[in-house]
Order: structure tokens, then C-alpha cells, then sequence
């Protein structure tokens, strides 16, 4: 299959730019989407952009929260994004930590960001051009994991984790939030 016959995505992280970074998000009552965020994946849609969500997920290798915590709150994100027009195409997620891991998920993994492990089996799984993709956090991780994948415009966004000066100098730009870069958009 040839380039041009590829998708282009935005590869969105979760906790800091779908949702407010209460830190370790593993219930309902805790998950609150940020303000403009659900019209912004609507607009997404309307542009023919795959939507991907890529997210590290430590709290689930310390001991925080299990794989099926996970699990039902990305089902209740899903479905709520779903009933209002936004169909996610794809959600992938690392439960590993080298450092903080407990038992099987203290693992120095590919998946973790700043690796480029989940951008890259996405891009494989959903037929994605990453050179015509397009992603987004709120930490100079994200920013990593896009630059190794390929991606590239790799955007931060303020609503999340306090910018770094290496997030300013790597970022191709950083906006307030996710809305204001999707206005953007061509």
C-alpha cells in the first residue's frame, strides 16, 4: 500500500489533555473532560482524522489501580465520547514501569513513552501515516515518543503537567489546551 493511501491521526495523550490530571485517574467520580475537549474531537472527526489516544499508565505497574480499573474507565470514556459523535479509533496504554513497576509490571518496555512503542503499533494496526500525523501532550515525554515515532508535529498543550524549558525547545508548538490547537488546524 502506498503513502498516499494511508490515514493521517492526532495521537492525543490522556490524563492532561482529553481529561484534568487529578493524578492517578482510575474512577469515574475522578474523571472530568477538559473544557472544549469533546467539540475539538468532534471537529477532529469532521476532518477525517483518526483519533488515537497513547497513554502511560504507572499507576496500574505501582499498585495504584488494576488492568480492569483501566479497563472500565476507558469503556465509560469511550462510550461517553461515543454518544456524542466521537468515535475513537484507537486507545492504547502502557502499564509497565522500569523503575516504580510492582512484580510483571516492572518491565523496561518499548510501549512506555518517551518510546515510541504505542505510536508505532497504532501507525501499524489502523494504517496511519505518521508523517502526516499529528500529536499531542502536556510533557516533554509525549513530545519524545513522537519525535522517535516519526511524527512530525508534536504539540504541547498548558492543560496538564507545567511546561519545561526541553518541552519549548522540542514542541513544534504549545497551546492552552487542546481546542485552540484544533481551531487551528487546517
Amino acid at each position: 500500500m502506498t503513502t498516499s493511501n494511508k490515514k493521517r491521526a492526532i495521537f492525543l495523550d490522556r490524563d492532561g489533555v482529553i481529561n484534568v490530571d487529578n493524578g492517578y485517574v482510575s474512577v469515574v467520580d475522578d474523571f472530568e473532560f477538559i473544557e472544549g475537549v469533546i467539540e475539538a474531537l468532534q471537529t477532529l472527526k469532521a476532518k477525517d482524522y483518526l483519533i488515537v489516544v497513547i497513554t502511560n499508565q504507572s499507576g496500574i505497574a505501582r499498585g495504584y489501580f488494576t488492568e480492569d480499573q483501566f479497563h472500565t474507565l476507558t469503556e465509560w470514556m469511550d462510550w461517553s465520547l461515543a454518544d456524542r459523535g466521537v468515535d475513537l479509533d484507537g486507545i492504547y496504554y502502557c502499564p509497565h514501569h522500569a523503575k516504580h513497576g510492582i512484580g510483571k509490571y516492572k518491565v523496561d518496555c518499548d510501549c512506555r513513552k518517551p518510546k515510541a512503542g504505542m505510536i508505532i503499533e497504532a501507525a501499524t494496526e489502523l494504517d496511519i501515516d505518521i508523517s502526516q500525523s499529528i500529536l499531542v501532550g502536556d510533557k516533554v515525554s509525549d513530545i519524545q515518543a513522537g519525535i522517535a515515532a516519526g511524527v512530525t508535529n508534536n504539540y504541547l498543550v498548558r492543560t496538564g503537567k507545567d511546561i519545561t524549558e526541553q518541552g519549548e525547545t522540542l514542541a513544534t508548538a504549545i497551546y492552552d489546551d487542546l481546542a485552540t490547537l484544533v481551531a487551528e488546524l487546517n
